[in-house]
């Protein structure tokens, strides 16, 4: 997906104070988050989440009718508002979904790394990799948006989405975990020549000390990015 950011990033007042919900779905999974004075909720997905079961459940938890909009960010390629590859971690049937008419809302979709990429974007060119259940990967250069497929590409023996996941962790330990982290980051720092690096995910908390060139990211960097999408073109 090829998208674009307006000349500023920071995020705007919205057009006659919008309403608008963000929706995170993961692996393991979901967050909504309907605004800055109210909780987020949460719940499980997994192999089992079906779309209809997604939408049932986020029915269950917040009254859509009341946003102006919903943000969806989703482990997987999207592309014109649509899902173009089934998520690993999820059950089948995601490709070519209509979120809109499900939830009778407008909805902008979104990969769910690019959505916390723009959350987390402070200027100049940032390289957003998330540690999660798989890996996510977005670069920003000068307000334009490039979600990227970084994930499956071999690396030694398997690739690199296997050397910074939770199982190779599990496996080898943290320090043999961060050394290999930080290997991966290295290659894509001297590759993409950004300013920064922006670490992101559920596994950040895992990573103490950071090079000078990381920043660390925060998984609740999805709910501001949700909302820069309406008060951007993207």
């Amino acid at each position: 997906m090829s998208s674009h950011i307006n000349a500023s990033i920071t995020i705007p007042p919205l057009p006659s104070q919008k309403h608008i919900g963000v929706i995170d779905v993961g692996g393991t999974h979901v967050k909504i988050y309907s605004g800055s004075q109210e909780a987020m909720q949460m719940f499980a997905s997994g192999h089992d989440m079906t779309p209809e079961s997604f939408i049932q459940q986020v029915l269950q938890c917040v009254d859509v009718t009341q946003f102006e909009g919903l943000s969806i960010g989703f482990p997987s390629p999207v592309k014109g508002n649509r899902i173009l590859k089934e998520p690993a971690n999820l059950a089948k049937g995601w490709v070519g979904f209509d979120f809109t008419q499900a939830l009778s809302c407008p909805v902008k979709l979104i990969n769910d790394a690019a959505m916390q990429a723009v959350g987390s974007y402070e200027g100049g060119s940032m390289l957003f990799l998330g540690l999660g259940t798989g890996l996510g990967s977005t670069l920003i250069v000068d307000n334009q948006l490039q979600p990227m497929e970084l994930a499956h590409m071999p690396f030694r023996d398997k690739d690199y989405e296997y050397y910074v996941s939770e199982h190779h962790r599990e496996q080898v330990g943290d320090e043999q975990w961060h050394r290999d982290v930080f290997e991966i980051a290295d290659i894509f720092y001297n590759a993409f020549m950004p300013d920064y690096i922006v670490l992101g995910g559920g596994n950040i908390h895992h990573l103490v000390q950071l090079p000078a060139y990381i920043k660390r990211g925060d998984n609740d960097k999805a709910y501001p990015g949700g909302i820069r999408l309406w008060g951007n073109k993207l």
